[in-house]
C-alpha cells in the first residue's frame, strides 16, 4: 500500500516537473523576441542564453569531467546541433515570423526522424506512424496558410525548418550507442553541450561587437516596457537551466510516453504566451492546423517500432539529449511487462531535453 502511494506521488511530482519544463521552454521565444526587436542580433541573444546557462552549469560539468574523454563525439554533437544549431535557427526564425508558427514548424522533427528511419536506414515504420507524418505535414500547411502563397516570411520558415533538421541530426547521433552500459548522465551531457555550444557561438556571433547598452535599458512587450536584464535572466535561468533540469528529472519519474504527451504542450504554451504577451494572434485555420501538427507529431513519435536503443528527449525550442539507460529502465519498471516492448523509436519527450 505504501509502495503504491509512493509510486503515485512520484508520478504526480514527475507530471508537475514535466509541466514546469514545458512552460519554461515555451516561454523562451516570448522573452527573446522583445530583446531582438530592441536591437540585439538573434545570434547575440542565443550566445547570451547559452553562455549564461553554461556558467550556471559549470559545477555539473566539473562533476562529469570524465565525459570529455569517454564521449567527446556525443558532447560535440549536442553542442553543435542541439544547442548552437537549434537555438540559433529558432531565434533567427522568431525574429521574422510569429513564435507559435516557428515552434510548430519545429515540431516537424518527429516526422523527419521517421523519414530518416524509413528512407535512409531503410527500416520499416508502422502505418500509424506514417499517418502521423501525413497529419503533421497537412497541419503545417494550414499553419503557414499555404493557400495564400505562404503568408509568412519565407526565410523565417526556412530557419524554423532548419531548427527541426538540427533536432533530427542530434536524434540520429544520440541513437548511436545510447544503449551502452556506460550511458552518460544527461545532466553532464547538457552541461558540456552548453559549454561547447557557447564556444562555437562565440566564434560565430562575435559578442564583442554586440550593443551591450540594450541590456541596460528596457524592451517593448506589446506596449509595455520590461527591463531587458529581466528578460535575459528569464531566458538563462528559467527557459534554459530550470527547463533542462526539471525536464530530465521528470523523464526519470514518468514513462517516456507520458512525458511525450506533456512535451506537446510546449507549443501550445508558447502560442498562448505569444498571443497574450506579444499580441501575435493566429487565425482559426492556423490554430486548427497547429492542433493537427501536434496530434501528428505525437502519433509519429509514439508509433514507430523501437530497436534496442536509448530514447531521446526533445526539449522545447528544440533541445534534445540522451537519457541515461538506467533511468529509462527505472521509469519502465513501474509499467506492465506488455508495455515494455512497445517503446517508440527515436522517442521525443518532455524533458524535454534540446537546444
Amino acid at each position: 500500500m505504501q509502495a503504491s502511494q509512493g509510486s503515485s506521488q512520484g508520478r504526480n511530482v514527475g507530471l508537475g516537473l514535466a509541466l514546469a519544463s514545458a512552460f519554461s521552454f515555451g516561454g523562451s521565444g516570448v522573452a527573446a523576441k522583445p530583446l531582438i526587436e530592441a536591437g540585439l542580433d538573434p545570434l547575440h541573444v542565443v550566445w547570451l542564453r547559452v553562455t549564461g546557462a553554461a556558467l550556471v552549469m559549470l559545477p555539473v560539468a566539473w562533476r562529469h569531467r570524465r565525459l570529455l574523454v569517454r564521449r567527446p563525439a556525443l558532447l560535440a554533437g549536442f553542442g553543435l546541433l542541439a544547442v548552437a544549431g537549434v537555438q540559433a535557427c529558432y531565434f533567427a526564425a522568431i525574429s521574422r515570423i510569429p513564435v507559435g508558427v516557428a515552434l510548430l514548424v519545429e515540431y516537424l522533427a518527429p516526422a523527419l526522424v521517421l523519414g530518416w528511419v524509413r528512407f535512409v536506414q531503410r527500416r520499416p515504420v508502422t502505418r500509424a506512424a506514417a499517418i502521423g507524418v501525413v497529419l503533421a505535414v497537412g497541419g503545417l500547411a494550414s499553419v503557414v496558410e499555404i493557400w495564400s502563397g505562404l503568408s509568412f516570411d519565407a526565410l523565417g520558415l526556412v530557419l524554423a525548418l532548419g531548427a527541426a533538421c538540427c533536432q533530427v541530426g542530434y536524434f540520429v547521433l544520440s541513437d548511436q550507442g545510447g544503449d551502452a552500459d556506460d550511458a552518460p548522465d544527461p545532466l553532464g551531457v547538457i552541461a558540456y553541450g552548453l559549454l561547447i555550444g557557447s564556444v562555437l557561438l562565440t566564434l560565430v556571433a562575435r559578442p564583442w561587437g554586440m550593443d551591450w547598452s540594450v541590456l541596460g535599458g528596457s524592451a517593448d512587450m506589446n506596449g509595455s516596457d520590461v527591463p531587458a536584464a529581466l528578460l535575459l535572466g528569464w531566458i538563462v535561468l528559467v527557459a534554459t537551466v530550470i527547463a533542462y533540469v526539471t525536464g530530465v528529472i521528470s523523464v526519470r519519474k514518468l514513462s517516456p510516453q507520458v512525458a511525450g504527451v506533456v512535451a506537446c504542450l510546449e507549443a501550445v504554451i508558447a502560442t498562448v504566451l505569444a498571443w497574450v504577451l506579444l499580441g501575435e494572434h493566429l487565425s482559426v485555420p492556423q490554430i486548427a492546423g497547429g492542433a493537427v501538427v501536434l496530434v501528428g507529431a505525437f502519433i509519429a513519435q509514439s508509433s514507430a517500432p523501437k530497436e534496442a536503443s536509448g530514447p531521446v528527449v526533445a526539449g522545447g525550442d528544440g533541445h534534445p539529449l540522451s537519457v541515461q539507460e538506467s533511468s529509462v529502465h527505472e521509469a519502465h519498471a513501474q509499467e506492465p511487462p506488455a508495455r515494455k516492448t512497445n517503446a517508440p523509436e527515436g522517442e521525443l519527450s518532455a524533458g524535454r531535453t534540446a537546444t
